[in-house]
Formats: structure tokens, sequence, C-alpha cells
């Protein structure tokens, strides 16, 4: 069955991975995991083979990584919010409060301090092995940045809203996936990747402000309880998404 926070969860993944705060940061993971500098990374000659496939393989590790933390964070606000069910209501009013302060706070009419910093847990571990990539994946998803939280914040209180722990985890796991494929199909290829992000630069700004405004419509979603509503008008304009599910 179709169901709209799904794709919900999907652009949220693909905002947060080009959002200024993640996607300024992808060259130097990449550099970092692929043992080469960022001269090299960036230079006009072809990458060496061996480093091509450290890159791509340590890219696969980190995003299974950093999505284990997702599902495991939405198997939890599942969990939170089946204990709470009978205050689901008045729950719900705050969740829609807090996501519209965030948008708020990204399309720039209010400013939130917090937002601005930083958590970072740094891994010891070698980015080059498989071990490595997975564990310094793990902590990237303990350690996420601010523009990452307000929209994972959104999709764990979705989260919190469903009936059973496999769809909290299903609904992180897509919005996981869906924030760290993108670096994968940037570590296979990384050249051309480095090329568009210098192309189009002076775009990056508008996804907070597009950010914003899924946050400030999630939240008059889960304020007015209309997510299904929405579904079903979605179904009956496009029948095809019937086949997806």
């Amino acid at each position: 069955m179709f169901d709209v926070s799904l794709y919900g969860a999907v652009l949220a993944g693909l905002l947060s991975f080009l959002s200024p705060c993640i996607l300024p940061m992808v060259p130097f993971y990449l550099s970092y995991m692929a043992g080469i500098s960022m001269a090299e990374l960036r230079g006009d000659g072809e990458i060496a083979p061996g480093a091509q496939k450290r890159i791509f393989v340590s890219a696969v590790f980190f995003a299974l990584g950093v999505t284990t933390i997702f599902v495991l964070l939405g198997l939890g606000a599942t969990a939170l919010g089946q204990a709470f069910r009978s205050y689901r209501e008045p729950l719900s009013y705050v969740s829609a409060a807090v996501l519209l302060v965030f948008g708020l706070h990204f399309l720039g009419v209010l400013r939130i301090p917090f937002l601005y910093r930083e958590a970072r847990i740094e891994s010891t571990a070698k980015p080059s092995t498989i071990i490595g990539a997975y564990v310094m994946g793990l902590a990237f998803g303990f350690g996420w940045t601010p523009c990452v939280g307000p929209a994972l914040a959104a999709i764990l209180m979705v989260a919190s809203m469903q009936e059973s722990l496999l769809q909290g985890g299903l609904l992180l796991a897509v919005y996981g996936l869906s924030m760290t494929l993108p670096f994968v199909v940037a570590a296979l290829f990384a050249k051309p990747f480095l090329k568009w992000m210098a192309r189009n630069r002076r775009y990056f700004g508008h996804v907070e402000k597009v950010m914003g405004a899924m946050l400030i419509l999630f939240a008059v979603l889960i304020a007015t309880n209309s997510v299904n509503y929405i579904a079903q008008f979605m179904i009956d304009m496009f029948p095809g998404f019937l086949n997806l599910g």
C-alpha cells in the first residue's frame, strides 16, 4: 500500500544530503576513504583503480553504518510512540509545533542558535577497511550535523506514530538510504561529481528553504491528521503508486 510518509522520508533524505552542512563535506570524506589527497581527487588525471575501489567499497559500508543508526532510532521512536499511545493526540500537536519551529528556522524567519552546533563522534578505525568504513558510518549516524537533525526529527516523529516496529524501522531505513546512496554514487563517479558540485555550488543554499517548507508541510499534516487523506489523494491522482508498495 502506498504510504506518503515513505516518499516524505525519501525527499527528506535527499535534501539532507544536498544541505550546505553535508554536501561540502563529501569530497573530504571521499579523499579520506580513498587514502589520496584532495589535489589528486580534484586533478585532471584518472583515479587509480585501487583507490577507486576503496572509495566505492568504503562508501557502501559507510552508508550501511549510518543507516543502521537511523533504523535503531526509528525502532526506538516507534516503541516510545506505542508506549504513549493514549497521549498520541496531544503529542502530535507538540511534534507539529517543533517541526513548525524547525521549518521557520530554515526559512530564515527564526534563528535557533543550537541548530548551528555540530555533534561529532570521532572514529579511530581506518576507513580503508570495511569495518573501519562501517564504524565511521556509525559515528556519523550518532553525530549528525544540525542540517540533518531537524529533518531526522521530522521522520522520527512520523515513525513514533507508526503501528508497528517494522513500519518505524522501514521509515528510517528509507531516510537513511536516501541520504547515503547519493554518497555511494558520488564515490562511484567521484571526479564528475566534484565538477558538478563546482558548477552548482551557488544553488546549495536554496536547499535549506526547500527543507523548511517541507518541515512546515509535515507539521501541518501531523497537526491536522491529514497524512492519510494526502496519501489517498495521490493514489486517486496517480494509481500507478499502488504498484510501488
